[in-house]
């Protein structure tokens, strides 16, 4: 089962990565299985930390592959590196073992801290086709264009009938980064 997470590393000059993360629980870790190259497999293979971050503001998975930061960081308690403000909980976590991969390396983090912050409603389905639609929007490169905008015009259905605000803001951000992606490949207008 996978689990989709905002994950926060550094880098050793203390700079922040975010970003969306499918990770996987194997027995009491974590496991973060990053493509090459990758800014988290590089901050987490050189710093040996990251934190986990499980939010329901689905602003955070759009704005971090948009390049629209909108979240706010605070330092974490037991190893250097930050969590996200708003999160539901956050896991610090420490690298123990990395099994290689030429494409995919899997990295086992043990959980060495972990916080709640505030409780957990549950997920409406306009959060649900975000979380979707960026899992997508992080793989245009690889997926050809029809299968994108079909899934798409299916995901709208659920934040036509249940966005509010904050879905709706990252919803159009995600869509503009995919119309932008289409117009570079092609010239031409989205559909």
């Amino acid at each position: 089962m996978i689990f989709e997470t905002i994950i926060s590393s550094i880098d050793i000059s203390g700079n922040v990565h975010v970003t969306p993360f499918g990770i996987q629980l194997q027995d009491d870790l974590v496991v973060i299985s990053p493509y090459k190259p990758s800014a988290t497999l590089n901050n987490i293979l050189a710093t040996q930390q990251a934190v986990m971050n499980l939010t329901d503001d689905v602003r955070v998975f759009a704005g971090a592959l948009t390049r629209r930061q909108a979240w706010t960081l605070v330092p974490t308690q037991k190893i250097l590196g930050f969590r996200l403000l708003e999160t539901l909980v956050h896991k610090e976590l420490k690298l123990v073992e990395v099994i290689e991969d030429a494409q995919r390396p899997q990295l086992l983090m043990e959980v060495v801290h972990e916080e709640q912050h505030h409780p957990f409603s549950g997920f409406n389905r306009s959060q649900a086709a975000v979380i979707e639609l960026a899992v997508l929007a992080s793989r245009l490169h690889m997926l050809p264009k029809e299968k994108v905008l079909s899934e798409l015009s299916y995901l709208k259905i659920a934040i036509d009938k249940t966005a509010g605000e904050r879905e709706l803001l990252a919803w159009s951000w995600l869509t503009e980064k995919i119309e932008n992606f289409y117009a570079e490949q092609s010239g031409e207008n989205f559909a």
